[in-house]
C-alpha cells in the first residue's frame, strides 16, 4: 500500500465543498472594509525575523514560543505570525506615510504560530485585518470597532458582546508595572518559570498567561484604568462616547492586555460564547508608539485581526445559513463520440457568455452522466444525440421543475440568444 502523506499538524484543507463559505466571508469583509474607506495591500508571507522581535517584543508568547524561523544563508527570516508589523514595515517602506493622512488598508492573508492546536486555533490560520495610520483622534478608535461589528452583523453573528479596554501610554503604563511587580513579587516562586522571567522585564505579560495558576494568582492584581494618566484617561472616555453614540453596547475588560507588546491605549476584543473558551473572534487596539519605534516617525495608528477559521466556526456554531454554493449552469450529455466536438463547442460558448458550462471528460453513460449532472447541482441540461445533431437543435431542460424548451445550436449566435432568452425567462 502506499505511504499516505498528511497534512502538518495545526493545518487544515479547505476543499471545495467548503471554500464557497470562505469565498461569502471574504467577500463580507472586503465590502465592508471598502465601503469604509479601507485599501487592500498584499505583503509577504516571510520577514526578516527582527521585523518582530523589534515589534511584537521579545517577551511575548509569540517571539519566545511561537514563530516560525529559518536562516537562509546569512540572513534570518520569520514566517509572519501577524499582520500588523509587516504592513507598518510595507507602508514605511513605499513612502505611503509622506501621503495624505490617515493611511487605511487592510490585508486577507494567512499567519504563522507554532502553538498547540484545538478548535479555532491553528498553527497555520488566516486573518482579516485593518491598519490605520496617521489619526490620534478617539473617533478613529471608535470608527476601527464599527468596522469590525459591521462585518460581524453582516454576516449575522449573534451573541457577540464587545469587551472595552485602555492599558495607557509609556508614562502611565510604567507606574503600573511597577504596581504589578509589588502586586506578583510575594508570589514569585509560585509563578511558572516564563513569568517568573518576566516579572522584572514586561510584568503586563503575567496577565496574559495561560497557566490556571497563574491566572489565579492574577485574579486580584491592580487595574490598569486606575493608573491611566490625564490624556489617556480623556481619551478612553471619548472613545467609550462614541461607542455608545453608534448604539453599541459593551462591557469594560480590565484584564484585556492583548499579546503584542505594541499596543498602547484603547484595546479591544468581540467575544462570543458559541465556540467555548476560544471566543475572542475579533480584536484589536492603538499602537501609537510602533511606527516611532520601527521607521522614526511618529504617527499614531491602530488596527484589529479577525480570524476566519474562527469566525467561520462561530456562525457554524450558530447555525448561521450560508448562501447556497454555485451550481452548474448547463450540463452538455453526449450521447455519441460524434456529440462530443459539439458539446465542448457549446460549452466554450456558454462560458464565453459568463456561464459555468460543464460536458463529459470521462466516458460516462448516459446514466453515469444524469448522475453526475444531479450531483452538480446543474440547473439546465442539454442531450446531445445523433437526432439533435442532425436536426442542429434540441431541448433545454429545467433540472428543478422538469420543463423543457427547445433551444438551437446551428450557430454559436443562435444557440446563446435561445439559451439567454429561456435563461432570463426562468428569472421573471
Amino acid at each position: 500500500m502506499a505511504k499516505l502523506y498528511t497534512r502538518p499538524q495545526g493545518t487544515e484543507d479547505i476543499t471545495p465543498a467548503r471554500i464557497h463559505k470562505w469565498h461569502v466571508v471574504e467577500g463580507v469583509v472586503r465590502d465592508a472594509a471598502e465601503r469604509f474607506g479601507f485599501s487592500e495591500i498584499r505583503i509577504p508571507t516571510f520577514e526578516k525575523t527582527e521585523l518582530f522581535q523589534r515589534s511584537v517584543g521579545d517577551t511575548t508568547d509569540v517571539v519566545q514560543k511561537e514563530m516560525y524561523t529559518v536562516t537562509a544563508r546569512e540572513s534570518t527570516f520569520t514566517l509572519r505570525p501577524e499582520g500588523t508589523a509587516g504592513t507598518i514595515r510595507a507602508m514605511l517602506q513605499n513612502g505611503m506615510l509622506a501621503e495624505a493622512l490617515p493611511q487605511k488598508v487592510f490585508y486577507i492573508l494567512s499567519c504563522f504560530r507554532h502553538e498547540r492546536p484545538q478548535a479555532g486555533r491553528l498553527r497555520e490560520f488566516h486573518q482579516f485585518g485593518v491598519e490605520m495610520a496617521g489619526s490620534a483622534s478617539p473617533y478613529a478608535d471608535a470608527e476601527v470597532i464599527m468596522l469590525g461589528k459591521t462585518v460581524l452583523d453582516t454576516l449575522g453573528v449573534k451573541d457577540i458582546v464587545l469587551n472595552l479596554n485602555s492599558i495607557g501610554c509609556p508614562s502611565c503604563r510604567a507606574k503600573y508595572q511597577e504596581a504589578l511587580k509589588a502586586y506578583f513579587a510575594p508570589h514569585r516562586e509560585a509563578l511558572c518559570d516564563t513569568c517568573q522571567e518576566r516579572l522584572e522585564r514586561n510584568p503586563m505579560r503575567l496577565l496574559d498567561c495561560k497557566s490556571p495558576e497563574d491566572q489565579k494568582i492574577a485574579k486580584d492584581a491592580p487595574v490598569i484604568l486606575d493608573y491611566l494618566c490625564e490624556e489617556c484617561r480623556d481619551h478612553f472616555e471619548a472613545v467609550k462616547t462614541a461607542v455608545t453614540e453608534m448604539g453599541v453596547e459593551y462591557v469594560i475588560n480590565p484584564k484585556i492586555v492583548r499579546g503584542l507588546d505594541y499596543y498602547t491605549k484603547t484595546v479591544f476584543e468581540f467575544i462570543t460564547t458559541s465556540i467555548g473558551a476560544q471566543g475572542t473572534v475579533c480584536a484589536g487596539g492603538r499602537y501609537d508608539g510602533l511606527i516611532e519605534q520601527l521607521g522614526e516617525q511618529k504617527v499614531p495608528a491602530l488596527g484589529f485581526g479577525m480570524g476566519l477559521e474562527r469566525l467561520i466556526l462561530t456562525m457554524e456554531a450558530q447555525g448561521i445559513e450560508f448562501p447556497e454554493a454555485p451550481r452548474c449552469d448547463v450540463y452538455l450529455a453526449p450521447m455519441c463520440d460524434e456529440a462530443k466536438p459539439a458539446a465542448m463547442k457549446l460549452a466554450y460558448a456558454l462560458r464565453n457568455l459568463g456561464a459555468h458550462a460543464e460536458f463529459d471528460l470521462v466516458g460516462r453513460s448516459f446514466k453515469a452522466q444524469m448522475k453526475y449532472a444531479n450531483k452538480l447541482g446543474t440547473k439546465y441540461l442539454l442531450v446531445l444525440g445523433t437526432d439533435e445533431l442532425a436536426q442542429q437543435n434540441g431541448k433545454l431542460k429545467n433540472m428543478d421543475s422538469g420543463e423543457e424548451k427547445p433551444i438551437r445550436f446551428d450557430t454559436p449566435e443562435h444557440f446563446i440568444e435561445d439559451y439567454t432568452e429561456i435563461s432570463l425567462s426562468e428569472l421573471v
